[in-house]
């Protein structure tokens, strides 16, 4: 396992990161996603701790809450020292039936670390990161809550999620110009299947010092190579009941027709190969992984062992490879009138 700068904050986090949308599984939607009991995530949160996994990731609203009441239940049975971990949750979504129940006001970040710090069992929050982009709340006005929940020790380090680059430029600057806390990271969703994050998200974070979460590195379980194209899917399968991310079909199947020989040459599999490839981008921090049992956390860990050759790689980048948008083709070629001559 090797461990990457979580922002400009001194710290370090485990390259891959667990995540626990998949823990306790609740009613409705949640029961799609995953029914790990506390039996089943102390599991895995032993496992991840073993293979060298610090970094865990929650929302409040994953199983209504339940999820941060399991993992918080877990470290501590598994007993490891609380400096010894990074814990991340995330606020935005709704949380209640009343009108305040959702978003990022200054009342709902409140009530809401108060909530999340009371179920995970801990004095702070190593990460708290915004779920999405509240239309509905002056951007300085969430800022302003998250800097305070900061001064007050509630929370370490602030990350976003689901934000367009220039929303996310938008904060940077308002921080720095007040004098906040600013963003340290940046969870956004990233594969081989969708590479729409390379166009300003990735620039921008390379250039502000930001760490990129990668959230379905798999593209849904799409990536695993367990789906085909006749429309086969594996027992238990979430995209059976809830087919998200929106994907390209015929896209995908491609990839992992290209990945497939990459595989069998590695002796891994297709899951590994898609998540060895995201670990060898420079301007990823960490990957998040979700697991419902043992062997696919296994197989999923297995993919910091993968180093893919330079060959793969450009294969892999060739088929994946986004299409160039406006101005994304014009700054390729203006920028030919600013490199040095050659002989």
């Amino acid at each position: 396992m090797r461990y990457r700068p979580l922002g400009k904050t001194g710290q370090f986090v485990s390259e891959l990161c667990l995540g626990t949308m998949t823990f306790s599984g609740g009613q409705g939607f949640w029961r799609t996603v995953g029914t790990v009991d506390q039996r089943g995530a102390t599991a895995l949160v032993a496992r991840a701790l073993e293979a060298g996994v610090n970094f865990f990731d929650s929302a409040d609203v994953y199983s209504e809450g339940q999820s941060e009441v399991l993992l918080g239940q877990a470290l501590r049975e598994v007993d490891v020292r609380r400096e010894d971990v990074i814990i991340a949750t995330k606020v935005f979504g709704r949380t209640g039936p009343g009108p305040n129940s959702a978003g990022l006001s200054r009342g709902h970040i409140m009530d809401q670390v108060g909530l999340s710090l009371k179920r995970l069992g801990t004095e702070h929050i190593d990460l708290y990161q915004i779920h999405g982009f509240d239309s509905q709340t002056p951007i300085e006005v969430t800022l302003r809550a998250l800097d305070d929940c900061v001064s007050r020790g509630m929370i370490r380090t602030l990350g976003c999620s689901n934000l367009a680059a220039w929303q996310i430029m938008k904060a940077l600057g308002i921080s720095e110009r007040r004098g906040f806390a600013r963003f340290e990271t940046v969870q956004a969703y990233y594969n081989l299947a969708s590479r729409d994050l390379e166009r300003e998200i990735v620039p921008l974070c390379e250039d502000q010092g930001l760490g990129i979460m990668i959230w379905s590195p798999l593209a849904g379980g799409l990536l695993s190579g367990k789906f085909t194209r006749n429309g086969h899917l594996p027992e238990g399968a979430r995209r059976s009941t809830f087919d998200f991310p929106p994907a390209d079909g015929e896209r995908v199947f491609d990839l992992v027709e290209a990945m497939a020989p990459i595989a069998k040459a590695h002796n891994d599999s297709i899951a590994a190969i898609a998540l060895a490839w995201l670990l060898q981008r420079n301007a990823v921090m960490s990957v998040i992984i979700g697991a419902k049992s043992l062997d696919q956390l296994e197989d999923n860990l297995h993919a910091t062992q993968v180093r893919l050759s330079p060959e793969d790689i450009a294969r892999l980048d060739a088929i994946s490879a986004p299409e160039i948008e406006y101005p994304g083709w014009m700054i390729e070629y203006q920028a030919k009138e600013r490199s040095p001559l050659q002989d």
